[in-house]
């Protein structure tokens, strides 16, 4: 079952900020943040370093420094 939440104008901005694609749902986006939530509730330090890590793959996505699937294949002969 789906529900319906209120943001504010703010807290939306603020989600789209971490979209990694265009589409990408607020359900998705509302799912990895508690994802990191909870490892920084479990793990502190190894969720810190997990932050940085998404953090940086994030950046590289948005210069499109990545292999899409095809290209990945190819590279490892797939």
């Amino acid at each position: 079952m789906e529900t319906t939440i209120r943001v504010s104008q703010e807290i939306k901005s603020d989600l789209n900020g971490f979209r990694q694609y265009k589409n990408e749902s607020y359900n998705e986006l509302i799912r990895k943040l508690l994802f990191i939530a909870k490892m920084c509730e479990n793990e502190p330090k190894l969720s810190q370093k997990t932050i940085w890590e998404i953090k940086e793959a994030r950046e590289k996505i948005r210069k499109g420094e990545f292999y899409t699937e095809e290209e990945a294949r190819k590279i490892l002969d797939l």
